[in-house]
């Protein structure tokens, strides 16, 4: 074989490699919620490190929307509808919500009557545990434990149900 025959054969056989790689793994739906991994993740322009940071996020915990995938990088919409990429390595599957609009009481139970355990202001996350109908359990920080009605709520679909 001539030497341009092995180069175009070689750049063949690792051109394949990655389709080889990805074939076998699982394929999350998008869009779909997760949380940041770090306490400070840049934001960038575009999927890659060449595109430059447009701001950082400071939250860990924070939910996140991924609205699309490219290679490693995921572009996220946050509360608010900013958009930009992260590398998947700064996010996290495990889920969490954030307080919109007013504050919200953590009750006992699952329902309006409920003891109330704790308020959330607006902004405040908390970790998921599960959703069933229109609530949701949920742990905050000070150790607070309990359901928050589903409305109101960032980090979760409508109709979504989220199971321990």
């Amino acid at each position: 074989m001539t030497k341009l025959k092995h180069i175009l054969l070689l750049v063949a056989l690792f051109a394949a490699i990655p389709a080889f790689a990805q074939e076998g793994e699982p394929k999350l739906p998008v869009p779909r919620f997760v949380s940041l991994r770090a306490a400070e993740v840049n934001v960038r322009t575009g999927p890659g490190l060449k595109y430059p940071v447009d701001w950082i996020y400071t939250r860990k915990g924070m939910p996140v929307e991924v609205v699309a995938e490219y290679d490693t990088w995921r572009k996220l919409r946050d509360w608010d509808g900013a958009e930009g990429w992260v590398h998947q390595s700064m996010l996290s599957g495990r889920r969490s919500v954030m307080i919109m609009g007013a504050a919200r009481a953590i009750r006992r139970e699952a329902n309006a009557g409920g003891r109330i355990v704790a308020k959330l202001e607006p902004g405040v996350t908390a970790e998921l545990l599960k959703c069933r109908d229109s609530w949701c359990e949920v742990s905050a920080v000070g150790g607070y434990e309990g359901w928050l009605e589903r409305s109101g709520l960032f980090g979760i679909y409508p109709d979504e149900k989220i199971e321990e």
